[in-house]
């Protein structure tokens, strides 16, 4: 072996392909996430709950200016697919702007925060604008230990593919891409139908089996279960993988554990790592991000 294949091979495998710009690309629902320590009777006058996730109906509209104008307010890019590109820019580090996101947002403040919140988290996102409805938030209104989550989505489901998506420029980075993560594969369960059974391994070999246009290589399905093992499928060997141990006393908040599974998974995947070291990256973000309130992180990951 020469000299040059020694730098390039790393534990028996040839090292990842060099990652771009652009190399992932997301495509969902944005919310500006804003949190804010209240009271019971900020909690009272919009009949929440201490412990709950709801939406947003037209007696919580005024609620987000509010809790926007308390004295300690943190604002975060927000939504299950942004949340999942943000993770996976944060475990990869660098490039910045490797992952690529497209939303829909309103023409207003809150878009604008929206827009410099994504931008530190060196997400190149690439939001389409209108003036219809205002931009999708997510209250966190934090009593003591509890939060209450109220999202309003508003702007997010007025997305214009004709307008945004099929510009050229927009386009342009669709084709950029080598991995895409637009839906949770429990929704796409739900939209074929396949609930008439609670054994998880059954659905993924059902969802590997589905039609493919691409017949070179398996599908892969990969199911997490909270606290018990995730379940991966290629082909038709199923693999079970125990999730990282963790003192139920350093649990802080559950709500960004599903979203930092994928992002840690895509930033693997993304860098054509194989399935197992994709799956431990997700446990690890997973196991990050249920210590921390919101779906925050520190500055840098220590997954290696």
């Amino acid at each position: 072996m020469s000299a040059v294949d020694e730098t390039n091979v790393e534990k028996g495998r040839v090292a990842d392909k060099a990652l771009g710009e652009n190399a992932l690309f997301g495509m969902g629902n944005p919310l500006l996430d804003i949190s804010a320590v209240v009271d019971k009777d900020f909690l009272d006058k919009y009949g929440l709950k201490p412990n709950d996730q709801i939406l947003a109906e037209d007696k919580h509209k005024a609620m987000f200016d509010e809790i926007a104008k308390k004295s300690k307010v943190e604002y975060h890019a927000g939504g299950s697919t942004q949340n999942s590109v943000k993770i996976a820019q944060w475990m990869i580090q660098k490039p910045h702007k490797v992952a690529t996101f497209f939303g829909c947002i309103g023409s207003d403040r809150f878009g604008e925060i929206l827009k410099q919140k994504a931008e530190e988290a060196h997400v190149d996102a690439h939001y389409y604008q209108q003036t219809d409805e205002p931009t999708g938030t997510c209250a966190a209104c934090i009593t003591g230990d509890n939060r209450s989550l109220v999202a309003n989505l508003a702007a997010a489901n007025c997305y214009d593919k004709e307008k945004h998506l099929d510009l050229e420029s927009n386009w342009d980075l669709v084709e950029k891409a080598r991995v895409y993560y637009i839906a949770e594969a429990a929704t796409f369960a739900r939209e074929q139908g396949f609930e008439e059974t609670g054994d998880i391994a059954a659905i993924a070999r059902w969802a590997q089996a589905l039609p493919k246009v691409n017949q070179r290589r398996p599908r892969t399905v990969v199911f997490t279960q909270g606290r018990d093992d995730t379940v991966a499928t290629v082909g038709e060997k199923v693999t079970m993988f125990p999730v990282l141990d963790i003192d139920q006393n350093d649990i802080v908040d559950t709500n960004g554990a599903g979203d930092a599974f994928v992002g840690g998974f895509l930033s693997e995947l993304v860098q054509e790592r194989p399935l197992e070291e994709c799956i431990r990256a997700g446990h690890y973000a997973a196991n990050v991000i249920i210590r921390r309130a919101g779906c925050t992180f520190p500055e840098k990951p220590n997954f290696r």
